[in-house]
């Protein structure tokens, strides 16, 4: 479980992690995996509650990783506002935030799409990928290079955590 968690986070984190961080998290999510109430006794600080629609395990992957690697928003304005934010002033988008304000969710996020998949060509693109349960947001995803979505979904499958491409949901749901 450690494996498949430590390769899942180094994904989702596109170097956004180190490999102590990547490793640090996997040890602690298998942990919590394998004996979630040895772990809460362990970690006294952990503010995990029982009724949370995710297991414990994915909850600490899911609280560990960086605002820079999970994304969550209300809107797809924000969301995209967030991860141009992430990458930088360095990158240049072409398109805006604003340009999502109205927009509904299947064109917003195929807008997104395109201008993701446009970044690092040599990796194919990022692809946006919705990501376990939102608890507090109604959007909740991280980015993967396509070279790896595969792989990626593969192993979410392995240790239990949703995902599934962003814009294949919502034209799955519309």
């Amino acid at each position: 479980m450690k494996a498949a968690l430590q390769e899942l986070i180094t994904l989702i984190s596109s170097g956004c992690m180190s490999d102590e961080q990547i490793a640090r998290v996997a040890e602690e999510a298998a942990q919590a995996y394998a004996d979630p109430q040895a772990f809460l006794q362990a970690n006294a600080d952990i503010n995990y509650d029982d009724e949370f629609p995710i297991p414990l395990g994915e909850w600490v992957v899911v609280g560990s990783l960086p605002d820079t690697v999970l994304f969550q928003a209300d809107r797809y304005d924000q969301l995209f506002q967030q991860i141009t934010e992430s990458f930088g002033p360095q990158v240049n988008f072409v398109l805006k935030a604003k340009q999502l304000h109205k927009v509904e969710a299947a064109k917003a996020l195929n807008r997104i799409q395109v201008q993701l998949s446009a970044l690092y060509p040599e990796k194919g693109g990022y692809v946006l990928v919705d990501f376990s349960e939102p608890l507090d947001d109604a959007l909740q995803a991280v980015l993967v290079y396509r070279c790896d979505l595969e792989r990626l979904l593969e192993l979410a499958v392995e240790v239990g955590i949703f995902a599934q491409p962003s814009l294949q949901r919502a034209t799955q749901s519309a």
